[in-house]
């Protein structure tokens, strides 16, 4: 992995900008619509897909939660594979690449940040819709069968779809939509961000996490100060939900 040189955000965001905009005469230099589209429907297809099969078989509601969870990191990440499969095989063009120990610190504040927000955001998205139910309830009961389960429901949604989900969404989505400029960029990648996520109060959520790690990818040329901010906000989420699962 390259390191993107610069001593400043908005050098280091030129430079990427720069980089990732020479191309060579038989392919291009950064993931474009194509990427996109293929990323998100082998997403679709696989996360869908596989959550209706599993819910044919009646399985016990924590190993159903698992099952889910195990999903949710497996269908971005094969979206990811797809995308970047297709033309462009290093992996540093979709922004896995070296960055500085200040980008990660500023990837942890931004977090700290962005999870503080999320929480008024969720709290607006309720008092406007009277709909304060999500979808992740499941993964509460994934983590409830013991201290295996909740071992297994924390990696997957707090370390493991932090990763994966930046790789397909900064990585290829903001990267690819970056080329219209940095509204599109940021603003329409979160939007796709966010409409991933269902239209319900993680809508909402995912709307402020969207912008903060897309603007963090914009800057820092790296997926990684955006995976340190996933992970500050999905970690305590399995617990959170099995606290309100009880209550």
């Amino acid at each position: 992995m390259s390191k993107v040189p610069s001593n400043s955000p908005q050098g280091q965001g030129k430079t990427f900008a720069a980089v990732s905009e020479q191309s060579s005469p038989n392919k291009p230099s950064r993931p474009g619509w194509l990427e996109i589209i293929v990323g998100l429907v082998v997403l679709g297809a696989i996360g869908i897909g596989g959550a209706l099969l599993a819910g044919q078989f009646g399985l016990d509601p924590v190993v159903y939660g698992l099952v889910l969870a195990a999903l949710s990191v497996i269908a971005p990440f094969a979206g990811f594979a797809a995308a970047a499969l297709l033309r462009l095989r290093s992996w540093s063009t979709f922004g896995v690449r070296c960055t500085t120990a200040r980008w990660l610190l500023i990837g942890a504040g931004a977090g700290v940040v962005a999870f503080v927000v999320r929480g008024f955001a969720a709290m607006a998205y309720t008092a406007l819709t009277g709909d304060s139910s999500t979808p992740q309830e499941v993964y509460g009961d994934a983590g409830s069968g013991g201290a295996l389960s909740l071992v297994l429901a924390t990696l997957f949604i707090g370390l493991l779809v932090p990763l994966v989900e930046e790789l397909l969404f900064r990585g290829v989505v903001t990267n690819a939509l970056l080329r219209y400029g940095p509204f599109i960029g940021v603003v329409g990648s979160t939007l796709i961000f966010a409409l991933a996520h269902g239209v319900n109060i993680v809508f909402a959520i995912a709307l402020v996490f969207g912008l903060v790690s897309a603007e963090l990818f914009r800057r820092s040329g790296s997926i990684w100060p955006g995976v340190i901010a996933h992970v500050i906000n999905n970690l305590p989420t399995v617990f959170v939900l099995m606290l309100i699962r009880a209550a």
